[in-house]
């Protein structure tokens, strides 16, 4: 057992008062957890953690502290196991850069969360720290892509399509996302909103300066739900072709706000069926066009969108594909 192992790893050479204080706290702890006195148990991996970190082992008490929350969460001791998990945070987060294997405990922090029940309120603390931490990883404050991915297939399996969808819109794959979001149009939506489900999702991300997940995303849902099954216009839907030009607008190297905020006008009675569009396209008009540079104004769009138009069809040509290829 890894407590075993972690007993061995305290006596590196002669034992002293320290290392055999923390072997007798290991003997009480295994009888505890072999008597079902998990409370007595609980609090003394909180022991061991203090003791462990004052002496910066880190790899002892990681590897402590993980074996005992998937002790408790197995017997169904969620708020222990939850709070080992957040010692478990605290640790790597004292640890820093010194963990050599950051992406294994992104996994293992999430398998713990997928074993708490998702009534549970400590469940939602500990994946909130889980995030936070995985975010520093990656210098993002929403969370590391990895972490969104695996919080997403938990919520999936569990039934929340719901929650999962925005989870897969912050994970960095377009593919699973777009088959997520078909699930959710055909369970959940009407004929008439089949376009609504992609297009706040596409937005989101390109709001977030994903501009491939969006893209991927969109490509994935447009081909493979039935009522499209399609990748290129026109679509039947004006929205649908609202979100091809905006991407391959994205792609441009020369983009030009007053192009983007063309095709917005032009477009602008599917974009009013959802009032959160707007934060979105603002944001995006800052992030790739640099559209804080820019008053909003009236001007005549029909010219500016006969040049993107042929600007795209000149960069295709040039590229030999379309903007955003074929989703196998």
């Amino acid at each position: 057992m890894l407590m075993e192992e972690t007993q061995e790893k305290s006596h590196p050479g002669k034992p002293g008062s320290s290392s055999r204080g923390v072997s007798r706290v290991l003997g009480k702890l295994r009888a505890s957890v072999e008597s079902k006195n998990f409370y007595e148990a609980h609090q003394m991996y909180r022991t061991l953690y203090f003791r462990y970190v004052s002496q910066g082992k880190y790899a002892d008490v990681l590897e402590l502290l993980y074996d005992g929350a998937l002790t408790m969460l197995e017997h169904e001791q969620y708020s222990s196991g939850a709070d080992l998990g957040l010692l478990i945070i605290q640790t790597l987060e004292k640890a820093g850069s010194t963990v050599e294997t950051p992406e294994q405990w992104i996994k293992r922090l999430a398998e713990l969360v997928s074993k708490i029940k998702p009534t549970v309120v400590d469940r939602e603390a500990l994946l909130d720290r889980a995030m936070k931490w995985s975010g520093s990883l990656v210098s993002s404050p929403t969370g590391h892509p990895l972490m969104h991915k695996l919080f997403a297939q938990i919520l999936y399996r569990e039934g929340d399509l719901t929650l999962a969808r925005r989870h897969f819109a912050l994970a960095k794959d377009g593919v699973s996302c777009g088959f997520l979001l078909i699930e959710i149009s055909c369970a959940k939506g009407f004929p008439g909103e089949v376009d609504l489900f992609v297009a706040h999702t596409v937005l989101q991300q390109l709001a977030l300066k994903e501009p491939a997940t969006a893209a991927s995303t969109f490509a994935t849902y447009c081909k493979f739900h039935a009522s499209i099954a399609c990748t290129e216009p026109p679509f039947a839907m004006p929205l649908l072709n609202f979100l091809h030009f905006l991407l391959a607008l994205v792609e441009q190297n020369n983009r030009m706000y007053a192009t983007f905020r063309a095709l917005c006008e032009l477009y602008k009675p599917s974009l009013d069926r959802d009032p959160s569009y707007e934060k979105y396209l603002q944001k995006i008009g800052v992030k790739f066009f640099d559209g804080s540079r820019y008053e909003q104004r009236n001007f005549m769009f029909s010219d500016l969108l006969q040049q993107f138009f042929i600007d795209l069809e000149e960069d295709e040509l040039e590229e030999g594909t379309t903007m955003h290829g074929e989703v196998d």
